[in-house]
């Protein structure tokens, strides 16, 4: 059993008002694009395959031959930007996840247990949800008496329907990561009906849900016990509530591990960083990626420390340390700026 994973990164984020992708906007220190790509690539067999749009090179140029890449000639919808990956996997996997790369804080272990549960249904796929809120803008999930998913019905699609009420009210809402069976996937995607978006005509992918029903083939679904995995951002304002997610993730993980953050609100840690026990991070600070942090030092308040290393036993009050190591037990002076780079 091998797993393929395809990664939707055609979209412009044109509500993002910038002059590059969405993607590429980064949320704790790198795009957002690469965090979840690396998740992909932790968890597929094969190297990910990312679907951009005609002309786009800068998710190329990040990424570059860690991946394969197909090109979506017009933007038609998630169902068509998939189908535009048929050729680069059809057989050469017995599974497919499908996800949009956007979402930063999608995990590993959330990846690995979609592809293992729809393995081990055996269904045609096996969906992420989340746990929401009534207001919510994603589409609701829809299970029948044996707990199977029968269907996704979008906001815009339940505001139609006579029971209205009823459907807003789910909780249980589609995240956007679905795990197919390679063969049914590739044997359907070119069957979605042609719907119409606010952006025009396209083919959604939540189709594939009701293609399944049709062929008497079960849908499942795994509930993420952490909804922060399930953000996205298409608006700078949703960049925000990202990038604090993420912020709050990364602090919360170094709390566990014996670090004090005096005010973990207040304190900035970015991938790809390490930090010693016991030491202490005061408001203000900012480590940034490439930063190895020794034991029992004191950072901040108001300390930048950016590809450096600071060996065990060290202050750092307002100052900045940047491509350079600080021997253990220093005391780098105040309002200083130490450079590696000159």
């Amino acid at each position: 059993m091998s797993l393929a994973i395809v990664l939707l990164a055609a979209g412009k984020g044109t509500r993002m008002n910038s002059k590059k992708q969405k993607i590429l906007h980064e949320v704790g220190g790198k795009p957002m694009v690469r965090h979840v790509f690396e998740a992909a690539e932790a968890t597929a067999d094969l190297l990910p395959v990312l679907v951009v749009g005609p002309g786009e090179g800068g998710v190329q140029a990040l990424i570059g031959r860690r991946a394969e890449y197909v090109v979506q000639p017009e933007q038609l919808g998630t169902g068509h930007a998939t189908l535009m990956a048929r050729p680069a996997l059809i057989n050469r996997s017995s599974q497919v996840i499908v996800t949009y790369g956007d979402m930063p804080l999608l995990r590993v272990e959330t990846l690995q247990k979609l592809a293992e549960t729809q393995r081990e249904s055996g269904t045609a796929v096996t969906l992420l949800s989340v746990m929401g809120k009534p207001s919510s803008s994603f589409g609701r999930v829809v299970r029948d008496e044996a707990g199977y998913v029968r269907e996704i019905v979008e906001v815009a699609e339940a505001k139609r329907r006579p029971n209205t009420a009823e459907l807003l009210a789910i909780r249980e809402l589609n995240a956007g990561v679905y795990c197919f069976d390679a063969d049914f996937l590739w044997q359907n995607v070119d069957k979605l009906p042609l719907r119409q978006a606010r952006s025009g005509p396209e083919y959604y992918l939540t189709d594939m849900i009701e293609l399944a029903q049709e062929q008497g083939i079960g849908v499942t679904a795994v509930t993420t016990e952490d909804p922060d995995e399930c953000l996205g951002a298409g608006t700078r304002a949703e960049l925000t509530a990202v990038e604090k997610a993420f912020r709050r993730r990364a602090n919360n993980h170094w709390l566990a591990h014996g670090v004090t953050l005096i005010d973990p609100d207040a304190v900035y840690i970015d991938q790809d960083v390490s930090i010693g026990q016991d030491t202490v991070i005061w408001p203000g600070s900012y480590i940034q990626a490439g930063a190895v942090i020794g034991e029992e030092c004191v950072i901040g308040p108001n300390a930048i420390i950016r590809r450096a290393t600071v060996g065990d036993g060290c202050r750092i009050e307002q100052a900045v340390v940047e491509d350079a190591t600080v021997e253990k037990g220093t005391a780098v002076p105040r309002f200083s700026v130490v450079s590696g780079t000159g």
